[in-house]
């Protein structure tokens, strides 16, 4: 007993450790301090790539379209054909009314198109490429849609946006899927465009001399 009562005063004796921190010896506090958003380069382009088609282009289309309608409607395929029909119609849209034009605003926060931000985080490699003759700024998109973000260069150059994603992105283009593999290899197998011979000089002809008789 005697043991347990020297053990419980001399607990006792122990200075409070909650009293005695010196809070002003203490490591300061973390404190977060927000980077204020900067602009580092805005432009403006179409919203989207835009190649005016001709009547040709719509006829020949169209009439392939009707021939692959044709031959699923005898093996009912009847969804598929909804399917064509509705994909033909969206690229009439996109081919036949003009994109607005939209401004373009790369930040130390991230990209924003129009008014919706696309921070840095959520986005991964980018590249370069062509679309419909036109230059594109091409960026995968993690969260959310569209999985792949596409911005029209227009008059701004492909340097200038070079020397600043390589910052906060990676530059590389990703190889191609399944799907646009056949995309390309259709395209360069039935093409449709309606390539126009370049215009030729009319040959100058030379006045025969006249005779005297």
């Amino acid at each position: 007993m005697d043991q347990v009562n020297s053990s419980q005063s001399e607990t006792s004796n122990l200075p409070n450790q909650t009293e005695n921190i010196n809070y002003e010896q203490d490591p300061a506090h973390v404190t977060i301090v927000r980077e204020p958003m900067k602009v580092l380069l805005t432009w403006k382009s179409p919203a989207r790539p835009f190649e005016r088609k001709d009547k040709e282009f719509y006829t020949t289309a169209g009439s392939i379209i009707f021939l692959i309608c044709v031959i699923l409607l005898f093996v009912k395929e009847f969804l598929f054909i909804m399917a064509i029909i509705a994909f033909a119609f969206f690229y009439y849209i996109i081919t036949s009314v003009p994109p607005e034009e939209i401004e373009h605003r790369i930040t130390n926060k991230g990209i924003y198109i129009i008014d919706k931000l696309y921070d840095w985080g959520q986005m991964g490699r980018f590249w370069f490429d062509t679309k419909m003759g036109q230059e594109v700024l091409m960026i995968e998109n993690y969260f959310g849609l569209p999985p792949r973000l596409m911005i029209v260069l227009g008059s701004q150059k492909k340097e200038n946006l070079q020397s600043i994603l390589e910052k906060y992105l990676l530059m590389e283009k990703p190889e191609l899927g399944q799907v646009e593999k056949m995309g390309e290899w259709l395209q360069k197998k039935v093409n449709i465009e309606n390539k126009t011979p370049p215009e030729t000089s009319p040959q100058q002809t030379t006045p025969m001399p006249k005779s005297n008789s």
